[in-house]
């Protein structure tokens, strides 16, 4: 009978020592933004995630990646630290769309006209790309 719990209990403590390693593996998502097409964006963006990045995300966002033809941010972070809802928040708190979910009015209003929505007369205008670094 002690065998029995002592194996019992081993299984038991390789499981949950597993199962905290396997979440602390990085994990990468593609969210996709409406608003974000052009450069001056693209660094508004930067700036804004690494500031909280460093503040209430506690580090959770490994690094990121934005594809301004795509307008799409693929994003590795740690599931353990920070969630996908609180990724979309600071990114809506940026002032940008995160899939479904649109920005916050007040950062939106603050955004230069490029880094607006289409619907709002954003975005790159015809024969003007602004997805190509301007120096």
């Amino acid at each position: 009978m002690k065998k029995i719990f002592v194996a019992a209990f081993m299984l038991f403590l390789f499981h949950v020592a597993n199962s905290q390693v396997m979440s602390n593996k990085p994990q990468m998502i593609v969210i996709k933004s409406a608003n974000l097409r052009c450069w001056e964006c693209k660094e508004r963006l930067d700036k804004y995630l690494l500031i909280q990045n460093k503040s209430y995300l506690e580090s959770g966002i490994i690094e990121w990646k934005i594809d301004l033809l795509k307008g799409e941010l693929k994003i590795k972070f740690l599931p353990d630290r920070v969630t996908i809802d609180d990724i979309k928040a600071a990114i809506n708190n940026g002032g940008f769309d995160a899939d479904e979910e649109k920005a916050e009015p007040d950062a939106y209003k603050k955004l230069p006209t490029a880094c607006k929505r289409a619907e709002d007369g954003g975005g790159p205008k015809k024969g003007m790309p602004c997805h190509n670094q301007p120096y």
